[in-house]
C-alpha cells in the first residue's frame, strides 16, 4: 500500500508566483503611491527648504509716529513715491499754515517734495521724482483765485512728479479746495484745476484727474 506524502508530514509546496500577480501588486503600490501625494503627504521626512519669502517694502518709518514740531515749526504731510503709489509722510517746515500766505506755503512744500528723502526713508522704500530746479510762483493777472504757477507746464512734468505736487497741494488747505487744485505754467496759458483722487494715489503714473477750474 502506497502512502501519501502528507500522511508522513512532508512540507507543503508554495506556488510561486505568477508574473500576473506580481503586476497587478505593482500596479496596486503605484496607485497607493498616486494617491499619497494627491493628498499632500510627503514622502520623506527631510525638510524641504523653500527659499526665503519675498521681501516687501513697507512703506512706513520710525518718524512716522506723531511728535510734537519745534518752535516756530508746523508738521505738514507731502506725498512721496513707494511701492509704486503715494504715500503720506510727515515732515517739519518753519511755516505757520494758519498765517502764512498761500505762495510761502506752497514753497515750502515744494522744497521738501524735492529734497532727497532721509535716510530711514529710503530704506522704507520712498523716493521723489520731483525736479529740483521746479519753481513755484504766484498767479498772473487775470487767473482765478488760488491758481499757483509752476516754472515748468504741469503736463510737461513726469506724470509721478505731477501727482506728488496736486496731491501735497491739495490736502493742504490754505491751497487746495475739494481735493483739487489750480496750477499753471510760466506761459500765457490758462491754469487748469487737478483733482486728487484715490486712483492717483494708487496709480500716479497715470498722472491727476482733471479738477474743476476755479472755487466755490
Amino acid at each position: 500500500m502506497i502512502r501519501s506524502e502528507r500522511a508522513y508530514g512532508a512540507p507543503r509546496t508554495v506556488p510561486a508566483r505568477t508574473p500576473r500577480r506580481a503586476a497587478a501588486a505593482l500596479a496596486v503600490a503605484a496607485a497607493c503611491a498616486a494617491l499619497t501625494a494627491g493628498c499632500g503627504i510627503r514622502s520623506t521626512s527631510v525638510p524641504v527648504d523653500a527659499g526665503a519669502a519675498p521681501s516687501r517694502m513697507p512703506c512706513r518709518t520710525a518718524s512716522a509716529q506723531e511728535t510734537l514740531p519745534p518752535a516756530e515749526s508746523v508738521s505738514v504731510r507731502v506725498h512721496l513715491v513707494c511701492a509704486s503709489q503715494l504715500v503720506t509722510v510727515e515732515r517739519t517746515v518753519e511755516v505757520d499754515e494758519t498765517r502764512s500766505g498761500s505762495l510761502l506755503i506752497a514753497q515750502a512744500l515744494l522744497s521738501e517734495l524735492q529734497a532727497e528723502p532721509e535716510a530711514d526713508e529710503r530704506r522704507a522704500g520712498f523716493s521723489t521724482d520731483v525736479p529740483v530746479a521746479l519753481r513755484v510762483s504766484a498767479a498772473h493777472k487775470g487767473d482765478p483765485e488760488g491758481t499757483l504757477r509752476l516754472s515748468e507746464q504741469p503736463d510737461d512734468l513726469p506724470a509721478e512728479a505731477l501727482a506728488q505736487v496736486v496731491c501735497t497741494y491739495a490736502d493742504s488747505e490754505p491751497l487746495g479746495s475739494g481735493g483739487s487744485v489750480l496750477l499753471g505754467g510760466p506761459g500765457n496759458y490758462a491754469p487748469r484745476g487737478y483733482l486728487c483722487t484715490s486712483e492717483t494715489k494708487i496709480r500716479p503714473g497715470d498722472g491727476p484727474a482733471p479738477g474743476a477750474l476755479g472755487r466755490d
